[in-house]
């Protein structure tokens, strides 16, 4: 990564087609935490064969944008953390606890009960990862949902303490982590935008949690932080509370929502040892960004940071976009970035 000065990438997922899920029932609904099977248009005998091949569009999306380092869209997932941790053991999702949703007053959310030891039974996103890795030369990085995140998702009725669920959790990523870099992941990326959500726990346990996930990972890791989907979340805050601890966490890259949010960059200076995966793209916004616009953005990251450990992407995650949206604003932070590394070089 080192090669290519200011590379770009995406945090994770791309908008699936139409034909693939029906937006009207995952647009009406808080992020699920248990499966949401009804999303899906395509019957189940086909519909791993559905998936592939709206992976692939997502992928060649991305290099025609010219996206240096690129996922798989996440086509597969009815959100991003669903897919792995609803397939743990200990972990039942058939018989949900009801929860307020911290989205909104009155909303009740399913959320899986914790009713045993958490361990992982199998493999969960490595042939996602084969099949990424088998249809593209660029790098490709693959995101798991963070050990933190999943503790705030679920109903613990097992462990007397969050931080041995955390743990446990922690254990379980780190396998399916290693698996990923075996199966070519040139990138493993944390997603951990919880964080804010108990403050106490994330600073008592947080940083000992993801570092036993990321524990022997050979590859770049990466932790990122947001504050949700810009579809769900209108007014977001405008600095993180917890940031610049992630400087004790053994990732190699922290990634931050700054378009939307508009966030100080001051805060990047307690972070020197990072580099930074910066968010350039407003993904509230439905306009597609003039490259110019995208490059002030990278320049506003490198009063904080140096070139070579700033890496423009768009803020939290394209989902809810429209596809000629989103490949829009990828094609514009991929001109953006290509303007200052001219300046620079």
């Amino acid at each position: 990564m080192a090669e290519q000065l200011l590379p770009t990438t995406v945090v994770g997922s791309y908008p699936q087609p139409a034909w693939l899920v029906d937006e009207t029932i995952f647009k009406s609904q808080t992020v699920p935490r248990v499966r949401m099977k009804e999303i899906w248009r395509v019957a189940e005998p086909y519909l791993e064969q559905a998936q592939d091949d709206a992976t692939l569009i997502a992928i060649r999306d991305m290099e025609r944008a010219g996206i240096d380092i690129i996922t798989d869209g996440e086509m597969r997932r009815e959100s991003y953390s669903n897919r792995f941790a609803t397939a743990l053991e200990g972990v039942d999702i058939d018989k949900p606890a009801m929860v307020r949703a911290r989205a909104g007053a009155g909303v009740e959310t399913a959320l899986p009960r914790v009713v045993a030891k958490v361990r992982r039974r199998n493999a969960v996103e490595v042939r996602d990862m084969e099949f990424l890795r088998r249809n593209t030369d660029r790098l490709a990085k693959i995101t798991l949902p963070g050990p933190f995140t999943m503790t705030q998702q679920v109903q613990n009725e097992f462990y007397k303490d969050q931080e041995e669920l955390a743990m446990d959790y922690a254990v379980a990523v780190n396998e399916e982590a290693k698996d990923l870099v075996k199966a070519g992941a040139d990138v493993i990326q944390l997603d951990e935008p919880w964080l804010r959500n108990d403050p106490d726990g994330a600073r008592r346990y947080a940083i000992k949690a993801i570092n036993r996930a990321l524990d022997g990972i050979t590859v770049p890791t990466v932790v990122h932080l947001c504050f949700g989907y810009a579809f769900l979340v209108k007014n977001k805050a405008s600095s993180y509370f917890f940031l610049e601890e992630l400087a004790d966490s053994t990732a190699q890259q922290i990634s931050i929502e700054s378009a939307q949010p508009n966030i100080d960059l001051g805060v990047l200076k307690n972070l020197s040892n990072k580099k930074i995966m910066l968010g350039v793209i407003n993904l509230g916004d439905q306009i597609v960004e003039r490259p110019e616009q995208v490059a002030e953005r990278i320049r506003a990251g490198l009063k904080h940071v140096t070139p070579d450990r700033l890496i423009p992407a768009p803020d939290c995650g394209m989902k809810y976009m429209t596809r000629e949206v989103a490949f829009g604003k990828l094609k514009a932070l991929a001109e953006g970035a290509a303007m200052v590394r001219r300046e620079l070089s």
